[in-house]
């Protein structure tokens, strides 16, 4: 989405050129075969390794490190991999997201002439603010639960942490994106209108 809106604000001209069908799709394949193979070879490692303690997860799911955690087997292996496949599949990303909206802000900071210089760069940069905000929410809670030092913090740390980049994003996904549409803007504000006359009754 980031490099959407690079080539949305950047290139505007060419924008149907680059963004065509067959390239977004070229982009989707490459998202999903590059994190169903990192899963692939995280799930085949992890399942050769013994697990003759308890059976139970202290966790929401299933996920990797609290798995790890009731292993009887070195889990040295698992864990190198696990950095060494999946720090690609995560600074790759941030690099690509800083590229564009570095490349986006200065543009915008580049829009001429005095009357349309502020519509142009608000249109501009709440097209990208819903994206961005999302985007950080997930990042930081990621990095808090898989790069951050595990030192320290505690196993309640670690769920909430999780709780945020599973849930959260999801669930503030659509609120983000929605305050952006103005029915649904008008219609929050008639209903807060419509509660505050309501209770003043």
């Amino acid at each position: 989405m980031s490099y959407d809106r690079y080539v949305a604000i950047c290139n505007p001209l060419r924008y149907t050129s680059i963004m065509t069908t067959t390239y977004c799709i070229k982009l989707v394949v490459t998202s999903w075969l590059a994190g169903i193979s990192i899963s692939m070879i995280t799930s085949v490692t992890t399942s050769v390794q013994n697990f003759c303690g308890p059976n139970t997860i202290d966790h929401f799911f299933c996920d990797l490190v609290p798995l790890l955690e009731l292993s009887c087997s070195d889990t040295y292996i698992v864990h190198l991999e696990t950095s060494l496949l999946g720090i690609p599949l995560v600074v790759i990303p941030i690099i690509i997201i800083l590229f564009s909206y570095t490349k986006i802000i200065v543009n915008i900071l580049r829009i001429p002439s005095s009357t349309g210089r502020h519509t142009g760069r608000q249109k501009a940069f709440s097209t990208c603010s819903s994206h961005l905000i999302v985007v950080s929410i997930f990042y930081w809670t990621l990095f808090g639960v898989y790069v951050l030092p595990t030192k320290g913090k505690t196993l309640r740390i670690n769920k909430i942490l999780s709780l945020l980049y599973t849930v959260f994003t999801s669930l503030i996904n659509p609120i983000i994106y929605s305050l952006k549409n103005n029915d649904i803007k008008k219609a929050l504000l008639e209903h807060i209108y419509t509660r505050a006359a309501f209770k003043s009754i």
